[in-house]
């Protein structure tokens, strides 16, 4: 059983289809990427906790020809049909892959680790895809071509994490061992339009090697809100910080310590469609649930039994999924509330029962007996 111990999982939401996940595998054993339909019983439920539902995947390992040779890193969907899927890995690849076929339609290849990649969700006049590898040099590639079109250069270190701007298409922001966020437009020559400095640029208050970082540490997650106003990032200083992604400035929301020991990208997820908004961070074998724009620790998820290594949103289901080394997918689901009788009216109810699918219902396990 020691070796089941070595395989990661992480989950991605299908743009479309909302009733499918992709899960990808890493470790010493399992390479793999799997795709499961939730509506269906190809995840068989194997235990139902208290507001949560689990599923064990190993019945439904299969080897494939065409297999990552090492860890597979992350898996998205193409963001505008269920046609194509995307998947990056240790092996030094990124695989785009054809839903009907199940076979590789491209492979791009690089001189280092792949860490993380990022198709743009709104891009309508671009097919590029983010890469960050060991180099420093963020990678982009366009699906048009087949090719590498050109590279983004100003990291110090290798690129840990990418994301693109669910606002603008042409926006891409990259987190870096260097402990700096670039935010770039892929239109323009020079690239980088600025550097986030988690002291707003009061260098007075500021140490020469902590001037101009966002992080006292390796930038290793990214994730814009939902309307692309903000920018969370997380580093392996145990921080983590929101961005206002016009400005480029620090918002300076205090969300305490968030412990953070990957040495790779960290899979975290912000929630669409609540109020307030809430950022779903692995905090080892746990979830822990942060309000976005206070920095509140509201609770923490327990259900997993060794590290948890992704978290995903599922917006159309309000539901939120996480993967683990326990081998195992968590689906937690918010706690259900009471039915109001038909006869009294919206006046004379509380204001927090307006809007019950927007209210804070995250429980953890421990919660009820």
């Amino acid at each position: 059983m020691k070796t089941l111990q070595s395989n990661e999982y992480s989950l991605n939401e299908n743009q479309v289809s909302k009733n499918i996940v992709l899960l990808k595998t890493s470790g010493q054993i399992n390479k793999n990427v799997y795709i499961f339909n939730l509506s269906s019983n190809t995840m068989t439920t194997t235990r139902r906790l208290s507001k949560l539902i689990s599923w064990n995947i190993f019945p439904y390992f299969r080897s494939h020809p065409d297999v990552h040779k090492f860890s597979v890193e992350t898996v998205q969907w193409y963001p505008h049909d269920t046609g194509m899927f995307t998947s990056s890995s240790f092996d030094k690849t990124l695989k785009i892959w054809d839903t009907n076929t199940l076979q590789p339609a491209d492979i791009f290849h690089f001189e280092g680790t792949v860490y993380s990649h990022h198709m743009s969700p709104v891009a309508t006049k671009h097919c590029l895809i983010a890469v960050g590898t060991k180099s420093p040099k963020v990678q982009l590639c366009d699906l048009k071509s087949g090719s590498s079109s050109h590279i983004l250069q100003g990291h110090r270190q290798e690129v840990l994490a990418v994301s693109w701007s669910p606002r603008h298409e042409y926006i891409l922001a990259t987190g870096s061992a260097d402990g700096r966020i670039k935010l770039w437009d892929v239109r323009r020559a020079s690239g980088c339009l600025s550097t986030l400095d988690q002291h707003n640029g009061e260098k007075s208050k500021a140490s020469s090697e902590a001037a101009n970082t966002a992080h006292n540490g390796r930038v290793n997650g990214l994730c814009y809100t939902n309307d692309g106003l903000h920018l969370l990032s997380i580093g392996t200083d145990d921080r983590m910080r929101l961005w206002n992604s016009s400005t480029g400035e620090n918002t300076l929301v205090n969300y305490g310590k968030v412990c953070n020991e990957s040495r790779k990208g960290l899979k975290f997820a912000i929630s669409c469609g609540c109020n307030p908004e809430f950022a779903f961070v692995p905090y080892g074998s746990t979830i822990a649930v942060y309000t976005v724009f206070t920095g509140e620790l509201i609770t923490v998820l327990r259900g997993h039994y060794s590290a948890v290594n992704c978290c995903v949103f599922q917006p159309h289901f309000q539901e939120l999924y996480s993967g683990s080394k326990d081998c195992n997918i968590l689906a937690w689901i918010p706690a259900p509330r009471e039915a109001v009788a038909d006869d009294i009216s919206e006046k004379s109810l509380p204001q927090q029962h307006l809007n019950p699918a927007y209210e804070d219902a995250w429980s953890s396990s421990d919660d009820e007996d």
